[in-house]
Order: structure tokens, then C-alpha cells, then sequence
């Protein structure tokens, strides 16, 4: 391997990968639309060594990679050329700024909005009234540009900025003409009051930016949340924990630091960070994150464990197998970045649309300027048809045709219970074919439940309760919730991997697996077994309830010709008894992360369109790879961050309502594209004839925004047909 002959500055930035590749992770920003993904990995990867580069938009992650010497310098210098912010991502520094840009956003958004309402009543007063003197409308266009500039170039930063960037590396983005519109509009008031015209346009720079900032704030929205799983993947990784030092002692360190070799302590309901093999006789393993598994395992020396399992029992000592770069928790984050980066590959006409805004617009403002200068019109008005082109031309009826629909949708839902947090999920989920459930906390409550209770008498329950109450482990709760509220034996003692013991009244009392109880086990997971001295030894079954209108709904997706599937990671025994009572035909038990997501790549590659529901950190990759995906609100917060949506309820019949209206809103959203079409249609030839002026053409460009929205309403009330 080549040495790092680079600024010391970005070598901590280099990565190298299990394949032995060199990476090097910027943080992208101003990339916005798939040209941008194009334009930024077509410029990088020309750069001499380069052998890969994806940007993943909804995270602003670029990743370059060289099989010789690094060069990320060259890098960011490219980057910056195309008119784009670079810098290393740095995780912390990268998500302080999302969250000073979303402040700054709202910002602007507030001077706008009051600019606006200010300026429009200034100008207002102007045009209702009749008998006002030229003097006093003098003043009152003064004032208003008082106001107006100020406001319009602080709200019009982003728009600015990004213009100005674009336009210094010698290329155009959306925000060209926006800013030219505003800065022309400003220009040609104070032009309008000096020379004691009737009219200025003040009002209509400040109402335009107000819009425009609407439409940035909500995508800006839409890109953080999708950023949400990624950055709680990275709050797992920066976990601290406690190693072992050789002499014994205890210290506390970052996760990171943990290397290849090292013990660590694992406290009593704590997470592991790294990927180890247990140094312990026994512990209780709580996998059900990683692996879906539901129950806690025993498992004994040598036993290799995942990051983000849980000791459900007694402190033990691992040894860890990997660094925390190498671990599960970082293969899942990788995993979750390759699905978000197709997910956002997704291409929507809007944005197609929108591609064709900067040349289209542009040719058509200075077409319809030469135009009126050469039939004789004054300087001015060849500058104010023109830049009315520009306003009314404006894409906020295309750029409303699909959020419109989703906020109506997206609120319907909300209000049954079921949180919408994808941008486009709604788009995605009316193409699906297939759904895929995991079964435990899914398709099931996720709450164990004593079956048979009614074959234990009330005395035996209580005593076994007494012990179960000292113990976090999930049988142990689930057995001190059937008994209620108690008292709790003093001295209990726990064995990792056996169970629960104490002396009562002289009696040894045991509460744990079947051979630490002296009994002949059914060998299948969900029981635990009590004993009393020289008692018989007595079973509790555990079991996990299907969700009430589990089957309905799977019903409900096959009447609707879509395919159901199980993937869980539990065994076969439970698996078959959980899809024989949903009705589910093809399950698979035993499925890890890896194989869950697998199969969903398996099954894009036949072209089938997939929904995943799912609630562990196990499903968190193949919700990031699947077409859409919805956890319960009981669901790890990673797989709730990677999920598109979250059901707030018990009820899964929500499932197929979500898919009902988002059938519904695809065709709602077409009928707003032809809305926005014919908008620009009627409205551009009016415009260029000189028939409006700028005033009007921001009270056209928001009228089509009014009416493209009172279309999406339409999705308000009522059942989806």
C-alpha cells in the first residue's frame, strides 16, 4: 500500500476498507437534483487514480475511493470548481451544520413572511386608492423599498449564494434566473420611483422569495429525515464503553478506540459496541436487534457475539473480534447508505422538469427583452415584460404538483395513525407488489405473554415471581407482569446462561432454564421453569400474540394482487406457527440481516416492487433497500429512522389503507402536472405580449400554486377509490 503523502489535515479522513481500497468522505453541500449527482461524480472521477465515487444526495455523503496514492485535496478543489461547498466529513461538524442551515432557512422564511405582508399593504394602499397624491405615493414606494431591499436580500441568501456559485464556476443551476428575477425586480422599482412611475414591484420581489423559501424549507425537511437513520447508526458507533486493562482495572473509553484484542466489560443490560467472543462460562445474549431472534440466548465461552446485542444477564467479558469500523453496526450503516443512494437515484418527472427550467427560461426572458427592444419599446418595458417571464415562469406550480398531494395524504394518515416521513414515499408505496412482514413486534405484538397460566396455581406463581422480579432478563419480566406487583426475595443470586436462585425459609428456590431446574426441556425457546427444594419442577410458556388483524390484513394486500411474505430470525418451529395463523404462504426462519437483505435484492433483481415491515436493527438494511418501508412505533430507532413510515397504532389494516391512498395521490399528482402545464401554457405568451406585469405574474405564479393545492385536497376526506 502506498504511504499517505497527504495534508495531515485530511489523512484522518482516509479510510481503508476490509478489500484494502482507500476511501476518502466528503461532506457535499448545494447538491440538490440527480444532474447534481451526475455532474459531481462525473468531475471527481477524472481525477488521476480515482476508481470509485458515489454521492449519496440525502445524506450529502460523497465517497472516493483509489486503489494507489490518496489525493483528497484534489478532491474537494474539484468539487469547489463545480460550484458546490466540499468539505471532510467530520460527523459532529456535519450534523451541526444541517441544523444551523435549518435554522437559518426558518430564518429567512420569517423575514419574508414579514416583509411581505408589510410591503403588500404599502403597495395595496397604492392600488385601491384613488385620491392619493403623487407625493404621498412617492413616500409610500420609498418605504416600501426601504423595507423590501433588506428583506429580499437577507430571505434571498440561499437562492443568492447558490446562484453565485454557480454562476463563479462558470455553470447554471435553478437558482440563476430566481436570483436574476429578484435582483431585477428590486432594480427596476427603484428605477419605477425615481423616475415617479405609477407602479413599482417591490411587493412582488418580497412575495416571490417568501414562496420560493417555502419550497426550500421542506425539502431541506425531507432531506434531513432521511438522513435520521444514518446519524442514530452513527450515535451507536460513538457509544462509549468500558475496557479491561491487563492489570485488571476498569477504564471508560470511546467505542472507537476498542481495538482488535481488547476485553471489555459488559454490565447487565448494556449494548455491545463491537463485534466479540464471549470470555464468560455463560451469559444471557439478548440478539433480538441483530438478529430478530425474540428470546434472549444462553450461550457459553467462545461464543461470538454481534455490536448491538444486549447482555440480559449478569456482567460478563467479551473479547472484542473486529474494530468498531468493521463491526455489524458499520456494515448495517453501509448497507443503509447503498439503499438510501438508490432510493434517491429515483428520478421523478418534477425533476426532469426541472432540468430543462435554467436554459428554457433564460432563452425566454432574453428573447422576449431583444424582442420588445427591437419593435421600439422603451428600455423599460423590454426589462419588465421580461422579467415577468421570469417570475411567472417560476416552477412553484410544478415544484407544489407532488408536495401538495403529500401533505394532504401524509395528514389523512397521520390523523388514522400512521407517520409519513419519506418525501416520496407516497409515490413509491402505489407501485408495490410485494410485502415482505418480519414477524416478531410486526406481524406480533412484541410483548410475551404467559400461556399457561391457568395450568399453575395462584401460590407457585407468586413464589416463582418473588425471584423473577430481580432479573431484567425478558421471561423474567413478562413472568412478573403475569403475577403483578409484589415483593421480591432478598439475596437472589443470578448464574448467566442458568438462571435465578435464593434460599427461602431454608427451601433453595430456582427460576431458570429446564436443566438448571432439573427437568427435561421441550428444547424449544419461550420457557421457563421454577422449582421449590425437592418440588416438581414447574413450566411457564411464554408466547408472543399475533397482532388482531393480522391475517385480515394479509387478506386484504392478496385482494389487491400483491404477494406476502415472512422473513424472520426466529426458528422454524415458531415461524410456522406464526405464518400458519397470519396466512402467510412463504416465510423464511433463521434470516440474519445479511440474508434479509439478500432478499430483497433478490427480489428487485426479478423486478418486483418491495414494501418491508419490519422493527429491528436486523431489518434496518433491507428497509433502506426495499422500494418503501414501514416499522412500528415499537420498532428500534434505527429501523423507525431508516423506515419511510412509522404506524403509531396496534392496527396493521393501515397498511393497506396507506397503500389505498397513495394510488390515489399518484394519480392526483399527474392530474397536478397537467394543472402546472397548462398554467405555463396560458400564462408565458401573456407575459411575453407585455399583457402582465411582475406584480401580476407573482399573484399568477401563486394562484396556479392555490390551485394545484386545492387539487391535493381533494384527498382530505373520504375513502380512496
Amino acid at each position: 500500500m502506498a504511504a499517505l503523502t497527504v495534508d495531515p489535515g485530511l489523512s484522518r479522513f482516509i479510510h481503508t476498507g476490509k478489500d484494502g481500497v482507500l476511501r476518502f468522505e466528503a461532506a457535499i453541500k448545494g447538491a440538490r437534483c440527480a444532474g447534481c449527482i451526475a455532474k459531481i461524480e462525473n468531475g471527481v472521477r477524472a481525477l488521476p487514480g480515482v476508481t470509485d465515487v458515489r454521492l449519496n444526495l440525502s445524506t450529502g455523503k460523497l465517497s472516493t475511493s483509489w486503489r494507489g496514492r490518496p489525493d483528497p485535496q484534489s478532491v474537494l478543489a474539484r468539487v469547489r470548481d463545480l460550484g458546490y461547498d466540499a468539505q471532510p466529513f467530520d460527523a459532529p461538524q456535519v450534523m451541526g451544520a444541517a441544523e444551523r442551515e435549518g435554522r437559518f432557512l426558518l430564518r429567512c422564511l420569517a423575514v419574508a413572511g414579514f416583509g411581505t405582508i408589510f410591503v403588500m399593504g404599502l403597495t395595496d394602499s397604492v392600488w385601491y386608492s384613488g385620491d392619493m397624491t403623487p407625493v404621498v405615493r412617492q413616500a409610500f414606494f420609498w418605504l416600501a423599498g426601504a423595507v423590501s431591499v433588506p428583506v429580499t436580500l437577507y430571505a434571498g441568501q440561499p437562492f443568492f449564494w447558490s446562484a453565485w456559485r454557480a454562476v463563479k464556476a462558470g455553470t447554471a443551476n435553478m437558482d440563476v434566473p430566481i436570483a436574476a428575477a429578484l435582483l431585477l425586480s428590486l432594480g427596476l422599482s427603484f428605477w419605477q420611483a425615481g423616475t415617479h412611475q405609477q407602479h413599482t414591484y417591490f411587493d412582488a420581489a418580497v412575495m416571490l422569495a417568501f414562496l420560493l423559501l417555502i419550497g426550500r424549507y421542506l425539502d431541506f425537511h425531507l432531506r434531513d429525515k432521511a438522513q435520521g437513520a444514518a446519524r442514530h447508526l452513527l450515535a451507536l458507533q460513538s457509544q462509549l464503553t468500558r475496557r479491561v486493562r491487563a492489570d485488571g482495572t476498569v477504564e471508560t473509553v470511546a467505542a472507537k478506540d476498542v481495538e482488535t484484542g481488547d476485553r471489555v466489560l459488559l454490565a447487565p443490560g448494556e449494548r455491545l459496541v463491537v463485534d466479540a467472543r464471549l470470555l464468560s462460562p455463560l451469559a444471557d445474549i439478548d440478539m433480538s436487534l441483530v438478529t430478530g431472534e425474540s428470546l434472549p440466548m444462553g450461550l457459553h465461552a467462545g461464543a461470538a457475539l454481534r455490536a448491538g446485542s444486549v447482555n440480559a444477564g449478569a456482567a460478563c467479558q467479551v473479547e472484542a473480534t473486529a474494530r468498531m469500523s468493521d463491526s455489524l453496526v458499520a456494515d448495517l450503516a453501509r448497507l443503509l447508505e447503498v439503499g438510501r443512494q438508490r432510493r434517491n437515484a429515483y428520478v421523478r418527472a418534477a425533476d426532469k422538469a426541472a432540468r430543462l427550467y435554467v436554459p428554457l427560461v433564460s432563452a425566454m426572458a432574453v428573447m422576449v427583452l431583444a424582442g420588445w427592444l427591437l419593435a421600439g419599446a422603451a428600455a423599460a418595458v423590454a426589462v419588465t415584460n421580461a422579467i415577468a417571464v421570469l417570475i411567472i415562469t417560476c416552477p412553484c406550480a410544478l415544484g407544489l404538483a407532488v408536495p401538495a398531494v403529500q401533505i394532504a395524504a401524509t395528514g389523512r394518515l397521520f390523523a388514522q395513525g400512521l407517520l409519513v416521513k419519506s418525501g416520496d414515499a407516497l409515490e413509491r408505496l402505489a407501485d408495490i407488489d410485494t410485502v415482505i412482514f418480519d414477524k416478531t413486534g410486526t406481524l406480533t405484538r412484541g410483548a410475551l405473554r404467559l400461556e399457561n397460566r391457568d395450568a399453575i396455581t395462584p401460590d407457585v406463581l407468586e413464589q416463582a415471581a418473588r425471584l423473577a422480579r430481580a432479573s431484567s432478563h425478558p421471561l423474567s419480566r413478562a413472568l412478573a407482569v403475569a403475577a403483578g406487583d409484589g415483593p421480591v426475595v432478598d439475596g437472589v443470586r443470578e448464574q448467566s446462561g442458568a438462571g435465578l436462585e435464593a434460599v427461602i425459609d431454608g427451601v433453595n428456590h430456582r427460576l431458570g432454564s429446564a436443566s438448571w431446574c432439573g427437568a427435561a426441556g421441550s428444547g424449544e425457546g419461550g420457557e421457563l421453569w421454577y422449582r421449590a427444594g425437592l418440588d416438581a419442577p414447574v413450566r411457564f410458556v411464554f408466547r408472543d400474540s399475533l397482532r388482531s388483524d393480522a391475517a385480515k390484513t394479509v387478506v386484504a394486500l392478496r385482494m389487491r394482487g400483491i404477494a406476502v411474505e415472512m422473513l424472520t430470525g426466529d426458528g422454524g418451529a415458531v415461524a410456522a406457527q406464526t405464518a400458519g395463523e397470519a396466512d402467510i404462504r412463504i416465510w423464511h426462519a433463521g434470516v440474519g440481516p445479511q440474508q434479509k437483505a439478500a432478499r430483497l435484492e433478490s427480489l428487485r433483481a426479478d423486478g418486483r416492487c418491495v414494501l418491508m415491515v419490519g422493527d429491528g436493527l436486523n431489518d434496518a438494511a433491507a428497509m433502506a433497500l426495499a422500494h418503501v418501508s414501514i416499522a412500528p412505533r415499537t420498532a428500534a430507532d434505527v429501523s423507525q429512522m431508516a423506515a419511510d413510515m412509522v404506524l403509531q397504532g396496534e392496527k396493521l389494516m393501515l397498511v393497506v389503507e396507506a397503500i389505498d391512498v397513495a394510488r390515489k395521490s399518484r394519480r392526483l399528482v399527474r392530474q397536478n402536472f397537467l394543472l402546472a402545464a397548462l398554467y405555463n401554457v396560458l400564462a408565458v405568451p401573456l407575459a411575453a405580449a407585455g399583457l402582465v406585469t411582475p406584480l401580476i405574474a407573482a399573484g399568477a405564479m401563486a394562484s396556479s400554486s392555490i390551485l394545484v393545492s386545492l387539487n391535493a385536497l381533494r384527498l382530505a376526506g373520504g375513502r380512496p377509490r
